[in-house]
């Protein structure tokens, strides 16, 4: 008997035992359940300038937490060894929900949960859960994610959200294409998230891919219709994963095309620079 994952928008159809695209979902009974629900890879107390938010709580320090899985498959991933694997291709630990909200309250300077590392809304009901019971202690939720999911879902999880980092791959759909995702969800996400939560949104400036002025203008022109003062940052890409082929992207790039930016929006970072 199959069953439907309506997390995304790839609407995985999966037999019995089956796992979905994003190695993190699984059928079992005739439901999707998932694989990675309270199954840490990653776990530290980071400064929130570094997921990256600039404008949310500057100063502060957030217990970042991440699984495994992601839904996407972009070739030059800085987090690969966690997002493209699965249950049985990496070394996990066990949290509750209730362990990893407890966790973060004892934490000295400590301001809540970022949901980062790998892809966090593949374990979608994990960031729900934990996210309801921070809310609980008076903590903050941020999310750092590719923003690939489906509506009603998000929807539902936004209440629970304080912020969130969206990357915006690029700004065409056969970028998106060539990365597995769907540009349409990913632009949905930040129209939705920005009627009710602070985001910000990170381009990583691939030489060659999604660089070019013009297009870097017109995401820029499309961020600052949704809202000017959303904060972008626009960061280097190193060689990574399947994508050695290629150089760093040249710092007075990164530069020129920030300056494009900031012609429409009033907050436009550079990143590893």
């Amino acid at each position: 008997m199959k069953a439907v994952c309506t997390l995304c928008f790839r609407q995985c159809s999966l037999e019995e035992g089956q796992t979905g695209f994003c190695r993190a979902r699984i059928c079992r009974g005739g439901a999707i359940v998932p694989l990675n629900y309270g199954k840490l890879t990653s776990l530290a107390l980071d400064p929130i300038e570094k997921k990256p938010l600039r404008r949310f709580r500057p100063g502060s320090l957030i217990l970042s937490a991440g699984s495994f899985g992601c839904n996407l498959r972009c070739p030059f991933c800085q987090n690969s060894q966690i997002s493209m694997a699965g249950e049985d291709g990496i070394q996990t630990a066990a949290a509750s929900p209730e362990q990893l909200a407890a966790k973060a309250a004892e934490l000295p300077g400590n301001i809540g949960i970022a949901y980062t590392y790998n892809e966090p809304l593949v374990g979608f009901e994990f960031v729900r859960d934990c996210a309801a019971l921070v809310h609980e202690r008076g903590m903050a939720n941020v999310l750092v994610t590719n923003g690939t999911i489906a509506e009603a879902p998000w929807r539902q999880l936004l209440p629970l959200i304080d912020a969130a980092n969206i990357d915006l791959k690029g700004f065409t759909q056969a970028w998106y294409q060539r990365l597995g995702g769907d540009f349409a969800s990913v632009k949905r996400s930040i129209v939705l998230a920005a009627e009710q939560i602070h985001v910000e949104v990170t381009t990583l400036l691939i030489p060659g891919e999604n660089d070019s002025p013009e297009e870097i203008r017109a995401l820029a022109q499309w961020l600052a219709a949704v809202d000017p003062g959303i904060p972008l940052h626009l960061s280097r890409f190193f060689p990574r994963y399947q994508m050695t082929d290629r150089p760093p992207t040249p710092v007075d790039q990164v530069y020129r095309l920030a300056e494009e930016a900031r012609k429409y929006l009033a907050y436009v970072y550079t990143g590893n620079c």
